[in-house]
C-alpha cells in the first residue's frame, strides 16, 4: 500500500519551533495548560505517572509532578503501559500521522489511563486563510498551500475510536484575539512556531503585491468586534479525551435490554405510530 504524501515538512516545522523558542508567544499554550489542569481537577483522580507530548516544554515545567516531557516525533519516546496519563499538547495538528500519534499515546497508557489531546481545530485562522486565498487568486490567478488545513471536531473525535479508546469525547473552545493589523498577527504566528511548514508550500518568496492585497482584504473584511481599527483572529482548540480500555469502565447496554419503558420514565402516554398510507396504528 502506497503511503500518502506528508502534509508537514518536519525539518521546516522543527526550524520554526526552534526559532520561536528564542522569543516565544505562548499564550495559547498557557491557555491549554490551564484548561487541562481544570479538566484533571474535574476527573478527581490522582495521576502518579503522567507524560506530556509538547514542543514547548517550558509551558509545562512544574505543572504535573514527575511528568515525563517528550517532543512530538514520528515515534514518541514513551514506554508501553508506563503512564496513567498522557497529554498531547497543541502539536497534534502538525502530525503527518495523527492516528499513529494517538495510538502510540494509548499504548503508553496503563489500563484505565487517561488521554487528553489538545490541537487547533478547523475554525483556526479562518480569516487569514480566506484573505490569503482571495488575494493570491486576484494577483496570480491561482492558490498555493499557505495555512495548515485543520480537522473539524467530528472528524477529530472519530480518531479516538480508531485508536481504540473507550468513552471518547471531543469538545472545543474558541478564542478571538485582536491585533493592530495582519502584520502583527503574522509576527505572533512566527513567535508561536505556527508559520507555514506544509510540505507542498511554495519555496519562493511571496510577491509583495500579493501580501499587500491580503493585508488590505483582511483589514477591511475582518475588523475586531469592538474596535474597527483592529483585526480579529480566531483560534479554535479541540480537546480529545479518551480512556485506555479497562473492565471496570461503563459500557453501553445491549440493545433490547432495557427494563423500563421510555414513556414511563418521561411520565407521558405512549402513542402508536401511524402508517400515513392506511391511517391505522402499527
Amino acid at each position: 500500500m502506497t503511503r500518502p504524501p506528508d502534509l508537514t515538512d518536519r525539518k521546516a516545522l522543527e526550524a520554526h519551533r526552534a526559532r520561536a523558542g528564542r522569543n516565544p508567544a505562548l499564550f495559547l499554550h498557557e491557555e491549554v495548560a490551564f484548561e487541562v489542569e481544570e479538566r484533571l481537577l474535574a476527573v478527581n483522580r490522582r495521576f502518579t505517572a503522567p507524560a506530556i507530548v509538547t514542543d514547548f516544554p517550558q509551558v509545562w515545567a512544574g505543572r504535573l509532578s514527575g511528568a515525563k516531557i517528550v517532543p512530538m516525533t514520528e515515534v514518541l519516546a514513551l514506554d508501553e503501559a508506563a503512564h496513567d496519563l498522557v497529554i498531547h499538547a497543541l502539536c497534534l495538528h502538525w502530525a503527518n500521522d495523527p492516528v499513529g500519534q494517538i495510538v502510540q499515546s494509548r499504548r503508553a497508557l496503563r489500563p484505565d489511563g487517561l488521554f487528553l489531546g489538545a490541537l487547533f481545530g478547523g475554525q483556526t485562522l479562518a480569516e487569514l486563510r480566506a484573505a490569503l486565498a482571495e488575494a493570491e487568486a486576484r494577483v496570480t490567478g491561482g492558490m498555493s498551500p499557505r495555512v495548515l488545513p485543520m480537522g473539524e471536531i467530528r472528524d477529530l473525535g472519530a480518531l479516538l475510536q480508531r485508536a481504540g479508546f473507550a468513552l471518547p469525547v471531543a469538545d472545543s473552545t474558541t478564542h478571538v484575539v485582536t491585533y493592530a493589523d495582519p502584520v502583527a498577527l503574522m509576527h505572533d504566528l512566527r513567535a508561536m512556531g505556527e508559520t507555514n511548514a506544509l510540505a507542498q508550500r511554495l519555496r519562493r518568496p511571496t510577491r509583495r503585491g500579493m501580501m499587500a492585497e491580503a493585508i488590505r482584504i483582511y483589514s477591511e473584511t475582518y475588523p475586531a468586534p469592538d474596535n474597527p481599527d483592529r483585526i480579529r483572529a480566531t483560534f479554535e482548540t479541540v480537546f480529545l479525551t479518551g480512556w485506555a480500555p479497562h473492565e471496570s469502565q461503563q459500557k453501553p447496554l445491549r440493545p433490547g435490554s432495557a427494563v423500563q419503558r421510555l414513556a414511563d420514565a418521561l411520565r407521558t402516554d405512549e402513542q402508536p405510530l401511524r402508517d400515513p398510507a392506511t391511517k391505522s396504528g402499527i
